[in-house]
């Protein structure tokens, strides 16, 4: 798996993968210099821990996801406050609404955050997750 990124002016930047040819812009806030036209790339760590579990979610899930009427995950990452400034803390709140047993939204969770996710397995960041059915934490 490959991208090509390429600098668009100022601290701006469009990124290309090879496998899918999909294309996402990045930019920095405009308090770092930046226009503030896209996501950060640090954002863009945070949508992909997001989008990885979410569809281990519905994977493993899969039986029961006619049932589910809405899945949502919530992330909040806590940075270091020196270089790098590297995610050190990311909260993930899984929050489905539906007819889910607990205890497969629960072994969904754990098994994506434990195994199967391949973006929490390749941060250096220490998760933790709660999941939300109905709006009762379980």
């Amino acid at each position: 798996m490959k991208v090509n990124t390429k600098w668009q002016g100022s601290i701006s930047f469009e990124s290309t993968a090879d496998v899918s040819g999909h294309t996402v812009n990045m930019d920095a806030r405009k308090e770092a210099g930046g226009s503030g036209s896209a996501p950060s790339p640090m954002e863009m760590v945070l949508h992909g821990v997001a989008g990885c579990m979410g569809i281990d979610l519905c994977v493993i899930m899969r039986h029961h996801m006619d049932n589910v009427n809405d899945l949502e995950l919530e992330l909040d990452g806590d940075r270091a406050e020196t270089e790098p400034k590297r995610f050190t803390d990311i909260q993930i709140t899984v929050k489905v609404d539906g007819d889910v047993p607990e205890k497969v939204l629960n072994r969904a969770v754990k098994l994506s955050h434990e195994k199967y996710c391949s973006a929490v397995n390749s941060l250096n960041a220490e998760f933790t997750t709660k999941a939300i059915l109905n709006g009762k934490e379980i």
